[in-house]
């Protein structure tokens, strides 16, 4: 299983240097190069951070009335996390370059809960010509609290991925799919076990 290790910091902010530099995302259904994406984590002893930086030549952004409506139709990254592999439930969080985030509860397979909630999150997105990042922080006691974090361990099972969308040149958007972890399905798709890896948390006390 892949696995990530998030660094601690005792800082007011964090200190991006610091963290480990996940770069390893692929299309992993499709055979074309993948734009430039940065995964960073880190944690202190109230929150897990995080944050993704990604090159987009073709910025993909949907309007609608609610955030569903915006995030599933726009370019974003993802994270999911899970008490254990059988997936029921897990807990995802979808967030677009303009600061949508949508948050649900499933259960596998795709059995979804869109009324839930990620108690505490906060989020923060920009845009800079083409190149957006979407950073944000999640209390370490919501994840005890939905048993991603469990007592006396330090790991954890988390999904990362990116949802990278283009123009056709008939108007129309082509969706392409980036996952951490290429769970060699046949067809994308991010909500099966295979597509999770293991963060672990390094340094400082749980």
């Amino acid at each position: 299983m892949n696995q990530y290790h998030v660094h601690h910091f005792s800082e007011p902010e964090p200190v991006w240097s610091m963290a480990e530099l996940m770069t390893d995302f692929t299309f992993a259904w499709e055979n074309k190069p993948t734009p430039k994406t940065e995964f960073r984590a880190l944690w202190n002893q109230q929150d897990l951070h995080f944050r993704f930086d990604c090159q987009d030549d073709d910025l993909v952004l949907a309007d609608g009335a609610t955030v569903k409506d915006r995030a599933l139709g726009s370019d974003r990254v993802e994270i999911f996390f899970a008490p254990d592999l059988s997936l029921n439930p897990y807990y995802c969080l979808e967030m677009t370059p303009r600061g949508d985030a949508l948050a649900y509860k499933a259960k596998f397979y795709r059995e979804i809960d869109w009324d839930w909630s990620c108690r505490g999150l906060h989020l923060e997105a920009q845009i800079q010509g083409n190149h957006y990042t979407v950073s944000g922080r999640i209390p370490l006691s919501t994840l005890f609290e939905l048993n991603v974090l469990k007592p006396h361990s330090r790991d954890f099972k988390v999904g990362v991925y990116r949802a990278e969308f283009s123009h056709n040149t008939d108007g129309s958007v082509h969706s392409g799919w980036m996952p951490w972890v290429n769970p060699q399905t046949d067809k994308p798709d991010f909500h099966v076990p295979s597509s999770f890896g293991m963060f672990n948390l390094v340094g400082g006390s749980v």
